[in-house]
């Protein structure tokens, strides 16, 4: 078509149209339409988005923290005015629906707010006489250039992360999108403009595996934050580390959600439902595993089913009858990719209680729609068990007790997230306790952290020097210089106290 859509990059406060000659496509998944190309950088590209962060960077480390900080508040008063848009977007291209995308947006915004008190967080220390003489103080300051490689399923969320405390903190940032849904990417691109930050200083760069491998490279880039599967986390952090960069590289989950028998089970459902079908389960903090402890794992089943049968699939965008509960998954190979997870733990025993493989939604047959699945009695050697589905499938693994549930969970690879569910505070704190995971839910299903703590797994959830945003952030996006001063009293001079030859390791007095 000659009149394609190309989505390209944002390189010195403008869009740049790409000369690569490369693209991949992007589809509406409610539809399946290809709606528009999305540009692959080439080297030539590369180049010029890291030459001009770097100019960037060397106007913005100079810019005064009341210059920084108004630029912020502007940013963050032009989004949430027109939140909506985005929202819009983030739906036509990712297929989640609208108050899924209105909620990744206000959640993004509460890091921007805290990055807008960033003056406080940045500030070094003084120690006033530490020696004879002597101060010693602490300046922090920002890396220069440093890259955000963000994931398809939260396309304005995971890049706020990191971005707000970047520049709040003086740096230059150049985000590579997915490619899936990239137009959230260059829309935040024009508002910061918008707001006053100046060209080069926010930069967002098209493109695949070659674009991630030459910000990588490039000696020029500092650091890199990362958000998507354990195995490109991985990758990410191993050939960031070789060049010497910082790195923040989270990775895949599998999350449990322990159930007790004296918990709430109409609580627990109705969380269970809303953790692991929203946004079609496409959330690395999705619910996954049930681990019904007996005897309730069988009313609990039933309560899940019942909800289940009340949800309505469709359009993220909405229709006549009003926004759906779920819409559909990102492209057509990802949902191939879950209906095999499903076919896997059927071969291997598990009993499919409700079966999402092969809905249609009237109107959208060509969409990428999976219905929510329900697992039961699905065995712990099983891939659909072990490995991350990323879709709407939830599975009830049944434990005699809570010891063996807590081990159960601390056997796994991933430490992302887990929740209890129970009415015993010893019991919870105790899990807390004892769990082996990054980020604990008590009575609540997903445990992302606001804003001023910071979000991250263990094990092969995260990789690199520091979680996500809260003081972790501001650590990763500056460092330290100390500096130890001494300014000798002119009247004192000549007193032979200041001078002297002294071989000696200098040591306090």
């Amino acid at each position: 078509m000659t009149d394609e859509r190309i989505i390209s990059h944002w390189i010195d406060g403008a869009e740049s149209v790409s000369t690569s000659g490369r693209t991949a496509p992007v589809f509406n998944p409610a539809t399946g339409a290809e709606t528009g190309r999305v540009a692959l950088a080439d080297a030539s590209e590369i180049a010029a988005a890291i030459a001009s962060a770097e100019r960037g960077f060397a106007q913005w480390r100079d810019t005064s923290i009341a210059k920084r900080q108004a630029v912020l508040f502007a940013f963050r008063e032009l989004l949430h005015a027109r939140k909506g848009e985005l929202a819009q977007l983030i739906t036509a291209e990712h297929g989640k629906v609208g108050s899924d995308a209105m909620g990744e947006i206000l959640r993004g915004q509460e890091v921007v707010e805290l990055a807008c008190g960033f003056p406080s967080l940045v500030r070094g220390a003084y120690s006033e006489s530490a020696s004879n003489g002597i101060d010693v103080y602490s300046l922090r300051q920002p890396l220069g250039v440093v890259g955000i490689i963000s994931p398809f399923n939260f396309p304005a969320m995971v890049p706020m992360w990191f971005f707000p405390i970047a520049i709040a903190a003086g740096n230059a940032v150049i985000l590579k999108p997915s490619e899936k849904d990239p137009s959230a990417a260059l829309w935040l691109a024009r508002l910061w403009k918008e707001a006053g930050l100046p060209d080069g200083v926010f930069t967002v760069l098209q493109g695949d595996k070659e674009a991630v491998d030459g910000l990588l490279d490039s000696p020029v880039v500092q650091a890199i934050s990362f958000v998507g599967s354990t195995p490109i986390a991985q990758y990410i952090y191993e050939n960031a580390a070789r060049t010497g960069k910082r790195v923040q590289a989270l990775g895949g989950a599998k999350n449990h959600m322990l159930v007790l028998p004296d918990a709430d089970l109409d609580l627990v459902a109705d969380q269970a439902v809303n953790a692991g079908y929203g946004a079609a389960g496409e959330r690395c903090m999705a619910i996954s595993v049930v681990l019904a402890v007996d005897p309730v794992a069988d009313a609990l089943v039933a309560k899940i089913r019942e909800r289940i049968a009340r949800l309505r699939i469709g359009n993220g965008a909405g229709d006549d009858a009003g926004e759906p509960d779920m819409g559909p998954l990102i492209t057509r190979a990802h949902r191939d990719k879950v209906s095999e997870y499903v076919d896997i733990a059927e071969r291997d025993g598990a009993e499919i209680v409700v079966d999402g493989r092969g809905l249609t939604v009237d109107g959208h047959e060509d969409g990428f729609f999976f219905g929510p699945t329900l697992l039961d009695r699905v065995p712990t050697s099983s891939r659909a068990y072990t490995e991350e589905i990323f879709g709407p499938v939830l599975s009830v693994v049944r434990v005699p007790s809570f010891q063996a549930g807590v081990d159960l969970i601390n056997s796994g690879r991933f430490g992302n997230g887990t929740a209890i569910f129970t009415n015993d505070g010893g019991a919870a704190r105790r899990f807390q306790h004892e769990v082996q995971v990054g980020m604990i839910g008590i009575n609540v299903p997903i445990p992302v952290p606001v804003a001023y703590h910071s979000f991250g797994g263990w094990k092969q959830s995260l990789f690199g020097d520091a979680k996500a945003y809260g003081a972790h952030g501001f650590d990763f996006f500056t460092r330290e210089k100390a500096v130890t001063a001494r300014w000798i009293d002119p009247a004192t001079r000549g007193d032979g106290a200041h001078g002297g030859i002294n071989l000696g390791f200098p040591q306090n007095s």
